[in-house]
């Protein structure tokens, strides 16, 4: 199949031209007029890669339904995320592992309009009490590295993203064996620039949700967020919702980590729902006017989805270049999966999004394959 009439975002940049779809992977991208389906000058860009999201629908990754995760997948789906990595909360291993088993099995195949699962982030249980956010802390544990370890086999290595509080006993010793399996990332911690560094320097190389739940970078005490900011093999999380973290600090983010942005939901079960009382970790959440909360007022998760989160950090001032890579090779890159997803290019999964000049999106592809049609 051929779309021509297109500006299209690669690797390289815009391009106004055409490109070629064959037996579900992009095959050509030229500077050029040719027959094929006229997409009337829209924008076509990858398809998008949420590596931090935990529910939508009503229905969260951690409770472990299989049923309640095609509903995730297929809601991304439908608005632009075309590979996912579905994120867990704080939960006894049990529940984990009964969870992350689901994500092996849809990972193993994709239903039809639904989502790619490419992943398990790991977030918790081992997180510093004090910075605990939305999670659980009748679940908070030490690092556990065999832990981790026998999750991680029984999912099949599935864990491509797992978080850790640096200030933690053996956290540092945890990240020098987990760095070998899956990205180890910094989060929920209330860590001083000295312990975070030392995570980062055996082997972390991620900030989940950046700002949220660890201390603000000052002069005198920079903390996690400047000891991450230095290392270049560093990327940091961003939800750009509105409301966690405020469009001023959306740009300096991107300042911060030049290149080394991935965009992020956080969305919760509430994603995609009416107002009202949800859960999220055990814990009750109360939607009310798109922002989810706790009953102490505290945010949690969000009730966003990635393609709105791009939208806004266009809005709030983020180059588009940089925006869309920032929700779509770069995530790739982070999890190892830049070779198959993440950019319009020659022998890479045909994922792609259709959007008008207003952001408005209006088709997606997946394998080559339409899942979504504005109508």
């Amino acid at each position: 199949m051929q779309y021509t009439n297109a500006r299209i975002f690669t690797p390289e940049g815009f391009l106004f031209g055409s490109f070629r779809v064959e037996e579900g992977r992009f095959t050509e991208i030229v500077p050029e007029a040719a027959e094929g389906i006229d997409l009337a000058g829209k924008t076509v860009i990858p398809g998008l890669i949420d590596i931090h999201t935990h529910g939508n629908s009503g229905a969260d990754f951690s409770d472990g339904s299989a049923d309640g995760l095609r509903a995730m997948a297929a809601y991304l789906a439908k608005h632009g995320v075309t590979s996912f990595v579905p994120t867990s909360m704080t939960f006894p291993y049990d529940v984990l592992d009964q969870a992350f088993q689901t994500a092996a099995t849809l990972h193993e195949s994709r239903p039809e309009g639904c989502a790619r699962v490419v992943g398990i982030h790991m977030e918790g249980p081992f997180f510093s009490e004090k910075k605990k956010g939305a999670q659980n802390a009748a679940f908070l544990k030490a690092p556990d590295y065999a832990a981790f370890l026998k999750l991680y086999e029984s999912c099949k290595g599935l864990i491509k993203i797992v978080d850790i509080a640096p200030e933690l006993p053996g956290a540092a010793e945890f990240t020098k064996k987990a760095a070998a399996l899956s990205v180890v990332s910094v989060a929920h911690t209330d860590a001083d620039y000295n312990d975070a560094a030392a995570v980062f320097d055996a082997g972390a190389r991620h900030l989940t949700h950046l700002y949220n739940a660890m201390p603000p970078l000052l002069h005198r005490a920079p903390g996690v967020i400047g000891a991450a900011s230095e290392r270049e093999n560093v990327t940091a999380e961003l939800i750009s919702d509105g409301l966690h973290v405020h469009p001023s600090a959306v740009r300096a983010a991107f300042r911060l980590f030049p290149g080394r942005i991935c965009l992020i939901s956080d969305a919760a079960r509430c994603c995609g729902m009416p107002d009202g009382e949800y859960s999220l970790g055990g814990q009750k959440v109360f939607l009310k006017e798109g922002a989810a909360r706790l009953s102490d007022g505290t945010l949690a998760g969000s009730a966003a989805n990635l393609f709105g989160c791009l939208v806004n950090a266009i809005r709030f001032g983020i180059p588009e270049d940089e925006a869309i890579r920032a929700a779509t090779c770069t995530p790739a890159k982070e999890i190892g999966a830049e070779s198959e997803i993440g950019s319009i290019a020659p022998g890479k999964r045909a994922d792609f999004a259709v959007v008008s000049s207003d952001w408005t999106l209006e088709q997606v592809f997946i394998d080559g394959q339409p899942v979504y049609h504005l109508e």
